[in-house]
């Protein structure tokens, strides 16, 4: 760690599990599974822009895993991925979307991801 107003990970194995959880999910993503394809129907995602989240999740990854030796990166990288999933619990509410699908991945994310932000970082 640095003496830089937003520092690395105090605890880098949290920031490498969430990381891993996003490039997983990306690869995942790739070739959808149905339970991923009912979601993002189910929220009403266009097909067209399901490649987005690809690139969304790859990117928010590899800012995670730079944030573990630049200061700064990775805290931008975590604060855009709680961002991301609260623009999809939005788009669940707003389209009335509630299953087990919500409570389980979108909010367990939301909280992984804020957790991590918050231990990590603040």
């Amino acid at each position: 760690m640095t003496a830089a107003l937003i520092d690395t990970p105090r605890l880098p194995w949290l920031t490498v599990l969430l990381a891993v959880a996003l490039l997983g999910d990306a690869l995942l993503s790739v070739r959808p599974p149905q339970f991923i394809q009912d979601c993002l129907d189910g929220v009403r995602f266009p097909r067209d822009w399901w490649w987005t989240l690809i690139a969304i999740k790859l990117v928010a990854g590899a800012g995670l895993l730079a944030g573990l030796h630049y200061p700064g990166v990775g805290f931008a990288a975590n604060a855009g991925v709680v961002a991301y999933f609260v623009c999809a619990a939005v788009a669940h509410v707003r389209a009335r979307f509630l299953g087990s699908t919500f409570w389980v991945n979108c909010l367990g994310m939301l909280t992984f991801s804020l957790v991590v932000l918050l231990i990590s970082y603040l």
